[in-house]
């Protein structure tokens, strides 16, 4: 059985309690401990470095659930990233600029909220140009190749403070674990 790490990035401010990321996190870690051992992080509620550090070593599968707040993660997951990404550990340093990761045997997700509507990703009249998703997340999915991982897929859902459809979110969820994971 094979091995996945769930972190909730989600930082909790008063217009934004998180509830959408919990639900779609709980979801993953219900639907993906059905066929994999799974361990979490939720950084709002804190965490010790050396044990992420292990769960990162433990994991097959890495899967990053954060909303995405003015174009990028929330600054306690940045933090995250800073804190626990440790050379030595996540890549070295002897070969060229980001040919050093270790993790070369792992693979990753980001599955990320928006408020910005998916309208707004589809042409180049739109909000980003004809930028998709992860082209919006390029600096988030460099920071993985630096650390020698692959990614799967990205799950996304958009509109979500000004026309949240959270049954139709988890549907979506669904099909798309079972599409990547079952």
């Amino acid at each position: 059985m094979k091995n996945i790490f769930i972190i909730n990035g989600h930082q909790a401010y008063p217009n934004s309690p998180g509830d959408l990321n919990r639900t779609i996190f709980d979801e993953m870690v219900k639907k993906l401990a059905t066929k994999y051992h799974v361990q979490t992080t939720i950084v709002d509620e804190g965490y010790l470095l050396d044990e992420e550090r292990e769960k990162f070593q433990w994991a097959d599968y890495i899967i990053y659930q954060t909303p995405i707040f003015w174009f990028s993660i929330p600054g306690k997951f940045k933090t995250y990233f800073d804190q626990v990404y440790k050379s030595g550990i996540f890549f070295k340093g002897d070969k060229g600029y980001g040919q050093g990761g270790l993790f070369i045997d792992k693979r990753y997700m980001f599955s990320t909220t928006w408020n910005a509507p998916e309208d707004q990703f589809s042409t180049h009249a739109g909000f980003f140009q004809g930028k998709n998703v992860d082209e919006a997340l390029f600096h988030l999915h460099r920071t993985q190749a630096f650390l020698g991982m692959k990614p799967f897929k990205t799950f996304s859902v958009h509109n979500v403070v000004k026309k949240p459809e959270v049954d139709k979110y988890l549907v979506d969820l669904d099909k798309h674990l079972e599409e990547i994971f079952f």
